[in-house]
């Protein structure tokens, strides 16, 4: 075991593996309501990484589009982004205004085509 505080070792991640083996999760919940509360946590928290990864996938999609000097593909391309971004939006996973950076940096490379 290396010589680091408890803190730093949590902080870094060494322990963490050991609890996941142990306790199934990170999470030390003593109460029922604390448990659920914990898995409920896990699992929102995977659904919103995979809509994140969901979401830089189309923003890639339309980059490649512009790259590739396809201004009907990137218009294409943009138009689903757009809603992707807007509905990130409504559920809170990303701030209006940086929804409105990106869809207005897109769109002005796609005009520029």
């Amino acid at each position: 075991m290396p010589s680091q505080p408890l803190t730093n070792r949590l902080k870094t991640g060494i322990i963490r593996a050991q609890l996941t083996k142990i306790s199934g999760d990170f999470q030390v919940a003593n109460s029922a309501q604390s448990k659920k509360r914990a898995r409920q946590n896990d699992k929102h928290r995977a659904h919103n990484a995979s809509q994140r990864s969901m979401m830089r996938t189309y923003l890639k999609r339309v980059d490649a589009a512009i790259v590739a000097k396809d201004k009907a593909v990137a218009t294409e391309a943009f138009q689903k982004t757009t809603s992707v971004l807007d509905s990130m939006v409504t559920k809170g996973l990303i701030h209006k205004n940086k929804a409105a950076r990106h869809k207005h940096r897109l769109n002005s490379k796609i005009k520029a085509l």
